[in-house]
């Protein structure tokens, strides 16, 4: 594929026939309420789509998809976000589930060799510390240091629950590791 070829064209097609379909509608009365009542963080692998490995439809769930699917500050700030948004629009609710899915054979893990995280670092600008909090090497690891994090957010409601998860890109299954408990619980 040379520089100025695009997929952009298959993918704008496939955007025509959705439009053609009724699917478009298939959210709740509060638009913003996703209607399985999950906010899902995953990784931004290709591998790891939740729509298709926990049969997602659009409405279903809010999705967060970032490197190694790790909750960092910003998207920290998304799901108190989305927690005020639910407590000042629609304080009756229905409250949400945070899930958190790290995977295994993460690409994030290359971020744990410090000749690839410092080149990396230097090349785009990033900060080597917060990098090297990055790396999913052991998912059921990282994904409870995540889950702590969300539970002891002062910024999140405690109306809300969190859970994390690992996916393993062979099997296609999902393990629970941290069941789900209630922020600040």
């Amino acid at each position: 594929m040379n520089a100025h070829t695009t997929n952009i064209a298959a993918l704008l097609k496939r955007n025509q026939a959705f439009a053609t379909t009724e699917d478009r509608r298939h959210v709740m009365p509060h638009s913003f309420i996703p209607r399985q009542r999950s906010f899902v963080i995953t990784c931004l692998d290709p591998r790891v789509d939740p729509a298709a490995f926990l049969g997602l439809r659009l409405g279903d769930a809010i999705v967060v998809r970032a490197l190694g699917g790790r909750v960092t500050a910003a998207t920290l700030r998304d799901v108190a976000y989305f927690s005020y948004l639910v407590e000042t629009k629609a304080p009756e609710g229905p409250y949400f589930e945070v899930t958190v899915i790290h995977h295994t054979d993460c690409g994030s893990s290359l971020l744990a060799d410090e000749t690839f995280r410092h080149r990396f670092a230097e090349r785009a600008g990033y900060d080597e510390q917060e990098l090297a909090e990055l790396p999913v090497v052991d998912p059921a690891e990282t994904v409870r240091t995540d889950v702590e994090r969300l539970l002891s957010a002062p910024q999140l409601s405690p109306r809300i629950t969190v859970s994390g998860h690992v996916y393993d890109v062979e099997t296609g299954l999902v393990t629970t590791i941290v069941g789900p408990s209630p922020v600040g619980g």
